[in-house]
């Protein structure tokens, strides 16, 4: 039993033996609320200040813990800037790489990867590799990078990856992202569930970004508006695209027989999208930002489908039965943006 994947299940209501613990994890979540209370009141009053930078910062971040779709949404801002001729700088932790993020580091530089997917994380890398025009950079003291990226490459804007939380930089926008399913899970704090803070903290969002992973429409405005302006609230639909192999670019046919691999937060909706399309003969799931092996697959015979994610650490092995599955948001990104 993975620890990390059984404590998602407790997260959602999902059966767990864990649930014995739930008294533990309870008084720990009170504990933990209260801290998180006194330091938000610290910057709301400005008892703590946050830095402001010389550049434009948007911030892209949610109440929960897991995968809820930054990465994509992330990466449609940045295009959206780049296509109007602006420099852009993305700054993330940097969470899942052997290099310390203590330190700042560059991982693309005018198109250049710098690191591997090992040394900095996946998320890192697959912003390199997908959009080679940006600045990626990590570090976990998020106005230490964004000084360092002023100094060096005077980007026009600076787009934070998972930073709701990361109150010490002062942003321009925050984009907070809900799944349309999960929604708030079990709605306790950290460790019995999965928030982060209190819901109160939607009133510091300027945007609220409902991730719908699902083939229904989404009605959760309803639920959302009685804690956000309904107004500022925008639905970004998240459809499977296709896949394709990640060492010959051959696209897979439908319906073709797959294992499907991840180790991502959560990963039942990409089971359910792979499930759409092919024949789902089983799932291997690893715990999020698993640093692969080669034997964590190579008994697999048949294909594997995996999460782009996933991929950039998978390319390595050189196996010819991985296809990684590609997303497509269908988002008005202008709208989103709009006033910005």
């Amino acid at each position: 039993m993975s620890f990390k994947t059984e404590i998602t299940k407790l997260h959602y209501n999902k059966k767990t033996l864990l649930c014995i613990f739930m008294p533990i994890l309870s008084l720990c979540a009170f504990f933990y609320s209260i801290i998180t209370k006194i330091r938000n009141y610290c910057y709301d009053n400005d008892i703590i200040k946050s830095q402001k930078v010389s550049v434009k910062v948007i911030s892209v971040g949610n109440l929960t813990t897991g995968g809820v779709g930054k990465t994509p949404v992330v990466a449609e801002i940045a295009r959206h800037y780049i296509k109007w001729k602006q420099k852009v700088a993305i700054i993330l932790r940097g969470y899942g790489g052997k290099l310390s993020n203590k330190d700042v580091h560059v991982v693309s530089l005018n198109g250049e990867i710098l690191y591997t997917a090992e040394e900095i994380g996946d998320e890192p890398y697959w912003y390199a590799e997908n959009i080679p025009e940006a600045y990626v950079i990590t570090c976990r003291d998020r106005v230490k990078a964004a000084n360092y990226a002023i100094t060096k490459f005077a980007p026009d804007v600076i787009i934070l990856d998972d930073a709701f939380q990361h109150r010490k930089i002062k942003r321009d926008v925050d984009i907070v992202l809900v799944d349309s399913v999960k929604l708030f899970g079990n709605g306790k704090h950290l460790p019995a569930g999965p928030l982060r803070e209190d819901l109160n903290g939607l009133k510091r969002a300027d945007k609220l970004l409902v991730m719908n992973k699902s083939l229904k429409e989404v009605n959760t405005e309803d639920i959302l508006s009685k804690l956000f302006d309904k107004n500022k609230i925008s639905i970004c639909n998240v459809v499977p695209s296709f896949t394709y192999n990640i060492k010959t670019t051959e696209i897979l046919p439908l319906k073709s027989d797959v294992v499907a691999v991840c180790a991502i937060g959560q990963p039942e909706q990409f089971y359910n999208f792979v499930q759409q399309k092919y024949n789902l003969l089983g799932v291997r799931t690893f715990d999020d930002h698993h640093i692969y092996k080669k034997e964590d697959l190579s008994d697999i015979k048949c294909n594997i489908i995996t999460t782009e994610k996933d991929a950039v650490k998978l390319e390595k092995f050189g196996f010819e039965n991985i296809y990684a599955l590609k997303l497509k948001l269908d988002l008005n990104i202008e709208e989103v943006l709009k006033n910005v």
